[in-house]
């Protein structure tokens, strides 16, 4: 095996993305736990903290960071659900809000290299991740989704209401028919709403991966250089693409939403 063989498989990237399970002793069971779960809780501890020490001084006019936040809640709000849930925008706004700056959170930090500066620290790796370019983990995302905007629909409607206006109206031998495509199409926002998510995650990764490898393959000067500049751009567009991807799922759920609650035309 050549040195530089040895090289990328010490470095590669691609780390950061695959989910490392560890067994946590707890008297005679041992819990499973993974680096995906423990960036989850780090990403729900920010929360909890930095977002109420941004936003607890009553103020007319906010300034730095907590100006940020609230730009970004009232864009939420007022452009991106209110012109879809119109009267229910209060009732649904804050899981809303929970989704997105969760979204975001995990998709930032699945942007920084915690897993190198963990491993020089304590020389243990895997410990950091990317939690979102983890299927399961935007499968469970859009579960909560799916079972948000049908329980939204049953709310307002009550059950039998939204059963009722679950299809459009066709003459009732269609009916049957209608109700599977229906059921399908919305199993299939489920799906969607995961493999988003994921795979515009996970291909991020892959493409810096690969722009890594082209310094242990080529070797060369102008191969490092041209390399390390389009790291920089294709890092920025990551962090561009961390906030578009927590903005369309967010959006999507509310156009689901939306058409759960929306009364019959």
């Amino acid at each position: 095996m050549t040195m530089c063989s040895l090289l990328l498989a010490s470095s590669n990237i691609l780390e950061e993305i695959v989910s490392k399970e560890w067994k946590i002793p707890l008297g005679p069971y041992k819990i499973p736990f993974s680096n995906h779960m423990l960036m989850i809780m780090v990403a729900c501890l920010l929360l909890m903290i930095i977002l109420p020490l941004s936003l607890q001084a009553p103020v007319l006019v906010r300034k730095g960071f907590g100006s940020v936040i609230e730009t970004i809640c009232v864009f939420l709000r007022e452009d991106v659900v209110r012109p879809f849930l119109k009267e229910h925008t209060d009732r649904y706004i804050g899981v809303l809000w929970t989704l997105f700056f969760f979204i975001l959170t995990m998709n930032l930090l699945g942007l920084m290299p915690i897993d190198k500066v963990i491993f020089l620290i304590t020389k243990k790796d895997h410990i950091g991740g990317a939690p979102t370019a983890n299927i399961y983990v935007t499968g469970a995302l859009a579960t909560f989704s799916f079972f948000l905007f049908h329980i939204a629909g049953i709310r307002e409607k009550g059950l039998w209401n939204y059963l009722r206006t679950f299809t459009p109206q066709v003459p009732w031998p269609m009916l049957p028919f209608m109700f599977i495509l229906e059921a399908v199409s919305s199993f299939v926002r489920l799906f969607s709403l995961a493999i988003r998510l994921f795979a515009n995650i996970l291909a991020g990764h892959i493409l810096l991966a690969v722009i890594l490898g082209f310094i242990m393959i080529f070797k060369t000067f102008m191969a490092a250089t041209g390399s390390l500049f389009a790291m920089i751009l294709f890092s920025l567009l990551e962090i561009f693409v961390a906030f578009l991807q927590a903005y369309i799922f967010v959006f999507l759920t509310t156009i689901f939403i939306g058409f759960a609650v929306a009364e019959e035309h």
